[in-house]
């Protein structure tokens, strides 16, 4: 014990004395954090409208102002040429062009009938699905509105009126950022952990200095846990420290028990640890390992469900994900703090990240060789 209690003094030395990799560790991190957090998110704002009023009537001013109102849309041209509308919809500037044709009122008033077209970009298939369901939800709304100015009242009282109040369980506001902070703090002590950890042993080979530790009597296993454990620390400091950010900044909730959190995540960086151990284990420089750990870390990100959902992935990449320890330790962190899941909701996962960590701890002792 005394003698693994020596590596990680030289561990924390070591880093400590590199100055370059001190704002990494801990500055870079929280950045990361106050930036992804607030840029990555699927929410609909501000979609870029051109409105082509072929009618200028009050029904369909009273259209488009339905449109200026909502927080969604942004009418930045009102033209009457079509082809004008489209042009800035090619040169990237308009999201959706709203035309109402020549005759819009009077159809309605004389055939109760009228036509409406939608012209949205769909490049981005989610955004274009949203961006559509957003006109057909402002325009059902007018056409309520039309039934109740134009039929009379006694009519009015005939019909039957269905109300629907919604409420939302574990995320009341729809606060995309409730949703993204538990998963990219995951993101970002998987990268600390993996690149520090990847590099570690390599740095040693290239300097020289890993033959000098081979022929020392230490064991092989004191040798990884004095070499690992430095990292493990820092990067549950890493945890602690970005969950009371999230705290402060995002006002996430923390509805579960954090020790919960800081045990799966303790297991979780063990799996990460060893991973980067193995990486190290397999190259021979800085920069190979790097490649291969990015190689890892997109895999892991694409398919961790942290951006898209797993369930629309196809049935083969659900199966492959089983292998993603990433995966497993987002979906408990945001069971945990945002659901107030106990260990008996998480024990399927986190009894997957124990057996990943037995795994990938044995592939990375058993691949270093000290050669005494």
């Amino acid at each position: 014990m005394r003698t693994i209690l020596y590596i990680i003094q030289k561990e924390f030395l070591q880093i400590f004395r590199n100055k370059g990799m001190l704002p990494i560790i801990f500055v870079v991190p929280i950045v990361q954090l106050l930036i992804l957090v607030n840029a990555a998110t699927f929410e609909m704002k501000h979609i870029k409208v051109s409105v082509v009023d072929m009618d200028l009537s009050s029904s369909s001013r009273k259209l488009i102002s339905k449109y200026e109102g909502s927080p969604f849309y942004e009418i930045v041209q009102t033209t009457f040429s079509y082809d004008q509308a489209m042009d800035q919809m090619q040169r990237g500037k308009v999201d959706v062009i709203i035309r109402i044709p020549n005759g819009f009122e009077r159809k309605l008033v004389k055939e109760n009938l009228s036509k409406v077209q939608f012209v949205i970009n769909a490049i981005n298939q989610s955004v274009a699905g949203l961006s559509s369901a957003y006109c057909s939800s402002i325009l059902i709304d007018f056409n309520r509105e039309l039934l109740q100015d134009w039929l009379n009242p006694s009519k009015l009282a005939g019909l039957k009126n269905i109300q629907t109040d919604y409420s939302y369980w574990y995320n009341p506001k729809l606060n995309y950022k409730t949703y993204m902070v538990p998963g990219i703090l995951v993101l970002l002590v998987t990268i600390i952990g993996l690149l520090l950890s990847g590099m570690n042993i390599v740095r040693e080979k290239e300097i020289g200095t890993i033959e000098q530790i081979n022929v020392t009597p230490i064991r092989k296993i004191q040798f990884i846990a004095g070499k690992l454990t430095p990292f493990w620390i820092i990067a549950m400091f890493e945890l602690a420290f970005g969950l009371s950010i999230g705290k402060l900044v995002f006002d996430i909730p923390i509805v579960g028990n954090l020790w919960l959190i800081f045990l799966s995540g303790g297991v979780y960086l063990f799996v990460i640890l060893s991973v980067g151990l193995l990486v190290s284990t397999v190259t021979n420089n800085q920069q190979q390992a790097m490649l291969v750990s990015f190689f890892f870390l997109i895999i892991f990100i694409l398919m961790s469900g942290l951006f898209t959902s797993i369930e629309s992935m196809p049935h083969w990449a659900q199966e492959m994900d089983r292998l993603n320890p990433l995966m497993y330790f987002i979906k408990i962190m945001r069971m945990v703090l945002l659901k107030g899941s106990t260990f008996d909701d998480i024990s399927q996962l986190f009894y997957s990240l124990v057996v990943f960590a037995i795994v990938m701890s044995s592939l990375a002792v058993w691949r270093y060789r000290k050669v005494a």
